[in-house]
């Protein structure tokens, strides 16, 4: 039987690899710092040699543990998955990783359909805004915001993100509706600090950056965003997409017909490997038909 490391002391390696740091891999795996420098010291005595060089706010992979690093994050990927598909739960559960926004004005509304089409799969929707590691997180398909371009994963191309500018009946009552994109810049404006106002102005002809006078309530997205506007407390960036309902019951008005984008789109994405896997393209195919049609 081949000799190998001491699976510990490969985890805590794999940890360390990846945030570049000692105290936050003992968070991460809950142990004391020390701790994980033993079990670092530990594997680069069992490889003949270092595999990081310490720095004065943590660590960074030499050349051994540049070659290393992959080779093991495939391997516990690979453990981890091996012993989902052994559960038996591998195949009856449908794990889909989203952002807030996309999940809650998008999503939740429709997974209910593909679940009563498919009522042999449970559906777990896992909410972050941080981007999914589909062995490790068990993670089947994801929907993300970007280019499409993600190393080891097939895109599928959903929609494009673009939004506008809105607010309520009652704001406009209130403080009266902008008359030119320029005007805006008297008004309250929800999540100011957000560079998506600076494209739309650009995209409206404004010269930017732009000076806002009145600054609103900062958000972290854009369905708190769309939900700050339609108490009547400012103006908003929203995807039409995701606000639609809110749109035709006139709960949201579209102030100008001005859209813009960053330049991204959301895709659906999942690893190469799992891209026969039945659940996958059942999920694939339902949910590239809904975006079509939305």
């Amino acid at each position: 039987m081949p000799q190998l490391p001491p699976l510990h002391a490969v985890r805590v390696f794999d940890a360390v690899a990846r945030l570049c740091n000692l105290s936050r891999a003992g968070d991460e795996l809950n142990m004391t710092q020390s701790a994980v420098s033993y079990q670092i010291k530990q594997l680069e005595v069992f490889c003949g040699g270092p595999l990081f060089i310490r720095e004065a706010r943590g660590v960074r992979l030499n050349e051994r543990g540049a070659t290393l690093a992959p080779i093991v994050a495939r391997a516990l990927a690979d453990l981890a998955q091996g012993f989902r598909a052994a559960s038996g739960k591998a195949e009856t559960v449908l794990a889909i990783s989203t952002m807030q926004t996309i999940a809650g004005n998008w999503l939740a509304p429709r997974i209910g359909n593909f679940q009563m089409l498919h009522p042999e799969l449970a559906v777990r929707l896992d909410i972050s805004a941080a981007l999914a590691d589909f062995a490790a997180d068990g993670i089947d398909v994801a929907i993300r915001s970007g280019k499409g371009q993600w190393p080891g994963l097939v895109s599928h191309l959903l929609f494009d993100q673009t939004f506008t500018a809105v607010a309520s009946p009652d704001y406009l009552a209130r403080e009266g509706r902008p008359t030119s994109p320029a005007d805006m810049l008297r008004h309250v404006l929800t999540a100011p600090s957000d560079p998506w106002w600076d494209i739309w102005f650009a995209k409206a002809g404004i010269a930017t950056p732009v000076r806002i006078a009145r600054l609103g309530v900062d958000v972290e997205t854009q369905q708190m965003a769309a939900s700050v506007a339609m108490a009547g407390h400012g103006i908003a960036l929203i995807t039409p997409r995701f606000d639609a309902g809110c749109l035709a019951s006139g709960r949201l008005i579209k102030l100008f017909d001005i859209m813009a984008s960053a330049g991204s789109a959301y895709y659906l994405v999942y690893p190469h490997e799992a891209r026969n896997a039945r659940k996958v393209r059942l999920f694939r195919d339902w949910v590239l038909s809904e975006a079509a049609s939305a």
